[in-house]
């Protein structure tokens, strides 16, 4: 929901731009980027660096996102870091951008690029009194409107209110890929993966690449004999944008894998598709986890890990004892220390575990990469009938 006008981007710095939160809040700034109005969902960001692969994570689909950091851009922008094959971001809110980038790796600024890529930004905001007020009336609607012909205070929160709202909205099939490509393995062969493209993330089958695995990365829209027609070793289900309450597909088909036992990696979306599949209901956060500094612990090995982060809603499932499932014993296997939000499951009768967050965190951190390996190890173990996960961290 993005109308936007492409110019140069030092052209577009001086122009006035206007954020208008859903429930009236007001922040005036300077255009940054595209100028013309946006709209999406309104959340902020934690993380220090890495806002390249912020940008074109397919995760953040139709959101606004501001990020807390003060300096942005400093580093430019290249060709290798990105996520995806284009920035997904609704807007983008930033306070002290970079007058001119300084990296060795950096071929064109920041600002150029969202102007580019038609990305509606603001700067200039003061992004820390935005992000309080996010975490007290939590996320919500926001517009930016930028140029020199901005609409009445009126009119522009009108817009925003007409905007849809995160909550019951099926986005992963908008942004996954159409038609199935292979990640090829790195070395040797060693396994073969179906992957389920709910709004993958381009370091995700590299990871899986790394280890020996070929990766055949499948549309959303997928279906069970489409999985097994690569006659998988393993199944993957992504992260994505969304409300993981819409998607019923995705849950139908992660229930087949379930019924042929076949072993099963989550990520973000894909564990919160693995709760559905196990009979647990989904929530909505009240303004979410994202950035890549936050601690979870791993309860089946007692270890904290500092990981990346980016989702909206969670799984509410028993912190406290093991559940009965229609595919057998299920728990809580990761935890946020913030807020003890489920951050992880794992069935103990058969090869099924997922994560909420991101471990192949190319901006890092890289505490969580052996759950690749586990992943590994689970397709290894020819006893599939009684699964342990403790003990394979690399």
């Amino acid at each position: 929901m993005t109308t936007s006008t492409r110019g140069t981007a030092h052209g577009t710095r001086g122009l006035p731009a206007v954020l208008v939160l859903e429930d009236g809040r007001t922040f005036h700034g300077r255009a940054y980027g595209a100028v013309g109005e946006t709209f999406g969902e309104a959340v902020f960001s934690t993380g220090m660096t890495g806002y390249q692969e912020t940008l074109t994570d397919p995760s953040y689909h139709r959101q606004v996102v501001v990020m807390t950091a003060p300096h942005i851009g400093n580093t430019g922008v290249n060709d290798e870091d990105p996520e995806s094959q284009r920035i997904w971001v609704a807007g983008y809110v930033v306070r002290d951008p970079a007058r001119v980038p300084s990296n060795w790796r950096s071929v064109r600024s920041l600002d150029d690029e969202l102007v580019a890529q038609g990305v509606v930004g603001i700067s200039g905001v003061d992004t820390r009194a935005l992000t309080r007020h996010l975490r007290e009336r939590g996320a919500m609607r926001v517009g930016i409107f930028s140029g020199d012909a901005l609409p009445d205070a009126g009119t522009m929160l009108a817009k925003v209110r007409q905007a849809p709202e995160m909550q019951g909205s099926d986005l992963s099939a908008q942004v996954a890929t159409k038609e199935a490509y292979v990640v090829p393995a790195i070395g040797e062969k060693k396994f073969t993966v179906a992957a389920i493209d709910l709004g993958i993330k381009g370091m995700t089958p590299h990871r899986m690449a790394e280890r020996g695995i070929e990766v055949h990365v499948l549309p959303a829209t997928a279906t069970v004999e489409d999985v097994y027609a690569v006659e998988p070793d393993g199944v993957f289900f992504s992260n994505g944008p969304g409300d993981p309450a819409t998607a019923d597909h995705a849950v139908s088909v992660m229930r087949g894998v379930l019924e042929r036992r076949t072993p099963l990696f989550g990520i973000c979306f894909g564990n919160q598709i693995l709760g559905r599949a196990l009979g647990f209901g989904t929530y909505k956060l009240k303004y979410g986890h994202r950035g890549i500094n936050q601690p979870v612990q791993d309860r089946t090995t007692g270890k904290v890990e500092v990981t990346a982060h980016n989702h909206g809603f969670a799984v509410d499932a028993p912190l406290d004892k093991v559940s009965d499932t229609p595919f057998g014993r299920a728990e809580v296997s990761h935890v946020c220390l913030n807020d003890n939000v489920v951050e992880g499951l794992q069935l103990l009768d058969q090869p099924a575990f997922s994560v909420q967050y991101h471990p192949e965190a190319a901006a890092g951190p890289h505490d969580a990469a052996y759950l690749f390996d586990r992943f590994v190890a689970l397709m290894g173990d020819d006893n599939q009938h009684s699964v342990s996960l403790e003990g394979q961290r690399a």
